[in-house]
């Protein structure tokens, strides 16, 4: 991600220095030697990221960090000076610093530092991006920046053309019915119903009318007829969630849909025809179950006509700040908050934990973070412990 940096120092010689370092990198480098030159820019939105000197000719540089703090997009400032001490770095990182180095520079903390507050950036974009356009109900996700995740979606979109039988597999919590209803969004079937079904959480008595329908008479308590969520999902998608969890004899029925795109009722004679897109997920390993008998090898590779995996957060955590500010963008609306920002540090501890719920868990603890924040910046305290907790610790 390419950034506008501001540099602020009174010296033209370490103005040259730092500008020749970044901008081969691709940054675009703007240089001023005043306060007063810095807050034309800033109150212009010029730069993405400021590099600080302390002592200016026209005023003492942190008194900037103030200033940004009132500003609606904060920025992220990195102090530079030859004269700070610890006490500086304290009550500057306390006033919103992003970092804080000393000179002579070295180039490559310089380089380090910046990258961080890159990740900031490329959050505080996404919140701004999120509050200003106005997405449709159905297309209520985030795809994340790692290129796994942009190939996974593009699979996704070519499906949704096509029509075909998707298998989605993950581990819990790592977003497959939303995927599937990306799927649902990006094709021709987006005004059409989407009917999602947790096979795990309809008993295997009720899971076959609950799929199928059922004529009138075909079971005590069966007195009028009742369509099956395959005839309400007609034209559209219906998703199988947990499939692993049906129950041998029904998945033989529902390879009868697949291959022949009718079905009959429970209890019933007549042929119903149905065009539905069938897209099923698990978070089991269904080779597995093929070899204990406990999946139908024919129905796999029936649904495998494209295969989705989402891989868990801890696999792509340059994700994480993206789904992070989209969380506080869609609780803002919800509980009715005003979050704007989440600091460095939190910023690292997020990225440090291994997310053993993934994105499920992220959204929880997001959530709670705005619960327990008075302010407009989510910080390390307002996570949930755990989340903050070293390794050794947890």
């Amino acid at each position: 991600m390419s950034a506008t940096i501001l540099i602020v120092d009174d010296e033209e010689n370490a103005r040259r220095t730092i500008s020749s370092f970044l901008a081969p990198k691709g940054y675009e480098v703007l240089g001023v030697a005043t306060l007063a030159e810095a807050r034309e820019h800033l109150q212009r939105g010029d730069a993405d990221l400021v590099l600080l000197d302390v002592q200016l000719p026209d005023g003492y540089g942190p008194t900037l960090l103030e200033e940004n703090n009132r500003l609606p997009h904060r920025i992220p400032i990195i102090l530079i000076t030859a004269y700070g001490d610890i006490e500086m770095a304290v009550d500057a990182m306390k006033n919103g610093a992003h970092d804080f180095l000393q000179k002579p520079i070295q180039l490559a903390r310089l380089e380090q530092s910046i990258t961080r507050a890159q990740e900031v950036i490329a959050m505080r974009r996404e919140l701004t991006h999120l509050r200003n356009t106005q997405r449709k109900a159905s297309m209520d996700f985030v795809t994340g920046s790692s290129e796994s995740m942009k190939r996974l979606f593009e699979q996704a979109r070519r499906a949704s053309q096509a029509s075909v039988s998707v298998l989605v597999t993950g581990e819990t919590g790592s977003g497959k019915e939303v995927l599937a209803r990306y799927v649902h969004s990006s094709g021709p079937r987006s005004e059409k119903p989407f009917i999602a079904v947790n096979c795990a959480a309809i008993q295997s008595t009720m899971l076959e009318s609950e799929l199928f329908g059922y004529e009138a008479g075909a079971f005590t308590g069966a007195e009028k007829r009742k369509p099956g969520l395959l005839e309400v999902a007609d034209g559209g998608i219906l998703f199988l969630d947990e499939i692993s969890s049906m129950p041998i004899d029904i998945q033989a029925k529902l390879l009868r849909v697949l291959e022949e795109r009718a079905f009959r009722r429970v209890g019933g004679t007549n042929l119903i025809k149905v065009d539905v897109q069938i897209l099923a997920a698990s978070n089991r390993p269904l080779t597995r179950m093929m070899a204990d008998g406990a999946f139908r090898e024919d129905l796999y590779y029936r649904l495998k006509v494209v295969d989705l995996h989402i891989p868990p957060l801890r696999e792509r955590k340059g994700d994480i700040l993206e789904m992070a500010g989209y969380f506080v963008r869609q609780n803002n609306m919800r509980m009715g908050m005003n979050i704007t920002d989440i600091t460095p540090q939190a910023v690292d501890v997020l990225r440090a934990y291994p997310w053993p719920g993934n994105v499920r868990e992220l959204r929880n603890a997001i959530e709670r973070a705005m619960l327990f924040c008075d302010e407009q910046v989510i910080d390390i305290s307002h996570l949930p412990i755990e989340v903050g907790q070293t390794p050794a610790e947890r």
